[in-house]
């Protein structure tokens, strides 16, 4: 075990995978991918099914008892993400969703791009983010991009800011941590766009259990993120917490049950409601939304700092113990994507294993192996093709002539046999979340240590 991890205090991470989590070792697994998808506690579950099983929950748009049981868990619900993210509920409003996704939608399909009113995306971004641009472009809007340094961190990113800004401002969008390397951007960017007119989206399904995003501190415009990221259980329900003077910017090109007070049919006219009913489509997901109060219950069984704290412990015993893993000869078995120390990172590490000539081996190999020992990773570029491009070198090769071959033929492996024998599309990603502990780390770099050769 990690020394660190024998001070008091540990003690209560090891009960709370022990009570909670007890599936993972009947079952012998080792889940290294909460960047993927948080895992829910046992008692969570139960919470949720007893409710489910005693509660009558109605439709939230009626008037009658088991409608007024929905709206008070929608009431309760919002009240809790606002408090997650340090939000104040006099400025904040908690718009439910489908996920992150569908949160980062309604802002890229309201929002009020033009000629003088553009898009600056930074490099690492989830496509969730990316496809923003399809509605800034279909605007006239321009699009800019913040590039990334050879850490995989935002280079000089409000000197970029500042150059954008000579032809007009707009909505900046970037994630708060890196869903590709587990960079932490500086949130000091928030406020900094904001001074020279930006709005700024700020993506935080990446940050998982241990966000450590307040929007106090960092009052972005719009927040986007899904609930199974925070604590596993229910999927199907993100949200979009926005300022009310950002949601007021916002036009929304169709409207749906709920969202309006009234239309009228002969005369071609409606009228959305006020707050964040006018971007809830539909019936809200109250079952799901139901079980939400209780995922952050579960979540303050555990401080933040502790969380944090741990978490940052065990990245960088990984971090430090895989970076000395070599072949026989001496030549090393890991190349890091991104940072190799715990600075203004979190707990998700992107890499790949070498061969004994430096070559990097194919990512769904590991995966493979991982499978078979029962380790949870994941292989692949995670949705964040910026990144990608920075942390693979894709600027030694011309990327769109071999787009353009290969047209509908695409595929991974065929997009990498026409760039070449030594290029690399594809990593494997370590993510750490609430229940891991050392004995899981032991087993990835005991699979990372399988390949040397």
């Amino acid at each position: 075990m990690l020394e660190a991890l024998k001070r008091p205090g540990s003690d209560l991470f090891d009960t709370l995978r022990a009570r909670e989590f007890a599936r993972l070792d009947d079952q012998n697994l080792a889940y290294l991918d909460y960047a993927a998808a948080g895992l829910y506690g046992a008692s969570q579950a139960r919470r949720y099914a007893e409710q489910l099983q005693e509660g009558i929950f109605g439709n939230p748009h009626s008037q009658h008892g088991p409608s007024q049981a929905s709206e008070r868990a929608l009431v309760q619900a919002r009240s809790a993400a606002l408090d997650f993210f340090d939000a104040d509920p006099a400025i904040y409003e908690v718009c439910f969703t489908a996920n992150t996704s569908a949160a980062i939608k309604l802002v890229g399909e309201s929002y009020p791009f033009s000629p003088r009113r553009g898009l600056v995306l930074s490099a690492d971004n989830h496509n969730s983010v990316n496809g923003v641009r399809e509605y800034a472009r279909s605007s006239g809007a321009a699009v800019a991009v913040l590039p990334l340094d050879e850490d995989l961190r935002l280079f000089e990113p409000q000197a970029g800011l500042r150059k954008v800004a000579r032809n007009g401002r707009g909505l900046l969008a970037f994630p708060a941590q890196s869903n590709f390397s587990g960079v932490r951007h500086p949130l000091d960017l928030v406020q900094a766009a904001q001074a020279l007119g930006f709005d700024v989206l700020l993506d935080a399904a990446g940050t998982g259990a241990a966000a450590y995003v307040s929007l106090r501190d960092n009052p972005a415009d719009f927040l986007a993120f899904s609930f199974y990221k925070l604590f596993g259980l229910p999927t199907g329900v993100g949200a979009l917490i926005a300022k009310r003077t950002a949601l007021a910017k916002l036009r929304r090109p169709w409207f749906a049950g709920g969202t309006v007070d009234y239309v009228t049919v002969e005369h071609g006219r409606h009228r959305l409601r006020s707050g964040p009913e006018s971007f809830e489509d539909g019936t809200p997901n109250f079952l799901a939304i139901a079980a939400l109060e209780g995922g952050f219950a579960f979540l303050n069984q555990v401080p933040q700092p502790d969380l944090q704290a741990r978490l940052a412990t065990l990245t960088e015993a990984f971090l430090s113990r895989v970076q000395t893993l070599s072949h026989r000869d001496g030549a090393p078995l890991v190349e890091i994507y991104g940072p190799k120390t715990m600075e203004a990172r979190g707990g998700v590490v992107a890499f790949n294993v070498l061969d004994p000539r430096g070559g990097a081996l194919p990512c769904d190999l590991v995966e493979q192996r991982a499978h078979a020992q029962g380790i949870a990773v994941r292989g692949g570029c995670f949705c964040n093709p910026g990144s990608a491009e920075r942390a693979f070198g894709f600027g030694r090769y011309d990327v769109e002539k071999s787009l353009d071959d290969l047209g509908d033929g695409f595929t991974i492996k065929a997009f990498q046999r026409s760039l070449g024998p030594q290029s690399v599309v594809g990593a494997v990603r370590l993510s750490l979340g609430l229940p891991t502990n050392a004995n899981d780390l032991d087993r990835a770099i005991g699979l990372v240590n399988s390949f040397a050769a």
